[in-house]
């Protein structure tokens, strides 16, 4: 039966379609974490015979995957050895205006993203853009989207760079038995790299200046305060739910301290309210005070907490809530998210202003910056357990730098010469410098595992099943002898259109889904006009990496949205018109650099 052909197309083809669209609109209207999707997905494809058991495994263990997972533990030695944090100390200097701001951002990023992945990048540079914005006295999102963009740009320029730059390689050498060459997308990726820094310097106006959460926060001395419970106050050994103090006007109550220095955080309804307890709320100052008056509390001698002063026992940290994150819709009333992690939630900011009311009461939008109230310990795995949910960019990790972060760079240049020389494979070079790194001491195997994305991973794992699907099913033969049919057979044309397709479906799914979705449309193609594929390969690898109109297609996008409070259409601005000029620029360097 799924051989069977309906409007030329087998069935089992159909179901292949309608799993893969099913794949986004999930994505698109649910907060289902995107590697569950994924893993749906391909269980459906082997549950209906779609797929073999074989070839639906066959995916995890393919160079992207491998590659990846070696270049994880890679990068938690760089991290561990404090390689990467001496670079983001280094390489920003002083600026004498904002367009050279930008130069001097984008044009060392870009370099780096090419060798140590354009996500890994962004993530590190945050907190220190953050800072030089601070200098500078601009909004951070006025560098944040230059960051973005040069990360980006800079990972096409190398496999390694990109994710989605690996999954075409492997997916070509599937096809071919033909290993890519490491730096084979080098030179077109240069030729954007330049053309996209300049257009960012050109439209620089095209950037939005949008408030930092952080700034919100700061306009604001008092975060919390703190009230006393008199010893013959009429609600002491009621509940704090009894007395209405949990939830009052204009805020929360989120940290009780008692007499004898025992803290109570966060706090249960059903705790019991003592004499000479301190209660510490969160919300709105002027609210707050009015407890005095209705409740019968007395000042306490101090605000305890504020921005420049914070008990050592306690600690303010910045998040950001993530696309996909399980918070989004819910408010901390209706979730156990502060119980779960002894955290409390104090302040939220959207698009760079203060929410007003209670902090607890706030139904939580991605993209929301949330000030919290931690233990000073155990910060590691609050950002380990909550990593799908919250990201945070205020970590206080300070390597000690010495001989084994002189070791940690030797053996990454190492890697990256015995791939570009052809002495080891990719996959052998990346594999073989993970484990001299492990071995050496300079990455400690039991923190290795949280460094690494196992979402990435099982995505990058499906993906690639998925293009066996398309091509195992007849799909892309159909849609490619069809495009032909309507395009006429000039391969200019047809690369071009289907590069076109590609690039606007990746601003509203992932890079690698588009890629792995028309890769085999895009080499049926080519063997269907009797072309070389790599140009084919080559243009898709790049097209689909172009998707800067929108923070959906762009995982550097994404990583910036919260900590720039921007919102979902500043992206359009400057990403539309990057579209269209990098796109033709990138078929023709494509074509000359590879003549079909």
């Amino acid at each position: 039966m799924i051989n069977e052909v309906f409007l030329g197309i087998s069935v089992g083809g159909w179901i292949t379609i309608i799993i893969m669209f099913s794949i986004f609109v999930v994505m698109a209207k649910s907060n289902i974490p995107a590697e569950v999707s994924f893993l749906s997905a391909l269980t459906a494809l082997m549950v209906l015979g779609i797929v073999t058991n074989e070839e639906g495994m066959a995916g995890f263990s393919s160079e992207p995957v491998v590659v990846n997972a070696a270049f994880f533990v890679i990068i938690a030695g760089l991290i561990q050895t404090g390689v990467l944090y001496w670079l983001t100390q280094n390489v920003l200097g002083n600026a004498k205006n904002y367009g050279w701001a930008i130069v001097k951002l984008m044009v060392p990023t870009s370099i780096l993203a090419a060798f140590l992945n354009s996500s890994n990048i962004v993530s590190l540079f945050i907190d220190a853009v953050n800072i030089w914005s601070r200098k500078l006295n601009i909004s951070p999102s006025k560098l944040l989207l230059p960051l973005s963009y040069a990360a980006t740009l800079g990972g096409m320029c190398t496999l390694l760079g990109s994710s989605t730059n690996l999954l075409v390689a492997g997916l070509y050498f599937n096809k071919t038995g033909e290993t890519m060459d490491i730096f084979a997308p080098m030179l077109p990726g240069i030729i954007l790299t330049i053309i996209g820094t300049i257009l960012v310097v050109i439209m620089q106006r095209f950037i939005p200046d949008r408030k930092s959460s952080e700034v919100s926060f700061e306009s604001t001395s008092d975060y919390t305060v703190e009230l006393l419970v008199p010893t013959d106050n009429p609600y002491v050994m009621g509940t704090v739910e009894e007395a209405g103090l949990l939830n009052p006007k204009g805020g929360s109550l989120i940290e009780i301290v008692r007499y004898d220095r025992e803290i109570v955080m966060p706090v249960p309804k059903d705790e019991y309210i003592m004499g000479g307890d301190r209660l510490i709320f969160a919300g709105q100052i002027n609210d707050l005070l009015d407890l005095k008056r209705t409740h019968g509390l007395a000042a306490a001698d101090h605000h305890v907490w504020s921005i420049n002063e914070i008990d050592t026992k306690r600690r303010m940290r910045t998040a950001y809530v993530t696309f996909g994150s399980e918070l989004i819709g819910l408010s901390m009333n209706n979730s156990d998210f502060e119980q779960r992690n002894n955290v409390a939630l104090v302040a939220v900011a959207r698009q760079g202003h203060r929410v007003e009311g209670q902090p607890r009461d706030i139904c939580l939008a991605a993209g929301d910056t949330l000030l919290l109230e931690c233990p000073s310990k155990g910060e590691t795995q609050l950002e380990e357990n909550n990593r799908r949910s919250l990201k945070f960019f205020d970590s206080q990790f300070v390597p000690q730098l010495g001989f084994k972060t002189v070791l940690s760079a030797i053996v990454l240049t190492l890697m990256f010469l015995a791939s570009s020389f052809h002495v080891l494979s990719i996959i052998s070079s990346s594999m073989l410098a993970a484990g001299v790194l492990m071995i050496m001491g300079c990455c400690r195997i039991n923190d290795v595992t949280k460094y690494i994305e196992w979402d990435l991973l099982l995505i990058l794992g499906s993906t690639v099943v998925f293009s066996v699907a398309i091509t195992k099913t007849g799909v892309a033969s159909f849609v490619a002898t069809n495009v032909l049919e309507i395009c006429g057979s000039n391969p200019y044309v047809i690369m071009a259109v289907m590069c076109l397709l590609a690039s606007v479906v990746s601003e509203f799914i992932s890079d690698m889904g588009a890629a792995a979705i028309f890769f085999p449309i895009m080499y049926q193609q080519a063997l269907l006009l009797d072309c070389d594929p790599m140009p084919f390969v080559m243009s898709l690898m790049l097209c689909v990496t172009l998707s800067f109109a929108s923070p959906l297609g762009s995982s550097t996008h994404m990583l910036i949205y919260g900590p720039g409070s921007f919102r979902f259409t500043d992206f359009a601005r400057l990403g539309i018109i990057m579209h269209i000029i990098l796109l033709p620029v990138m078929l023709i360097v494509v074509n000359l650099l590879y003549p079909i």
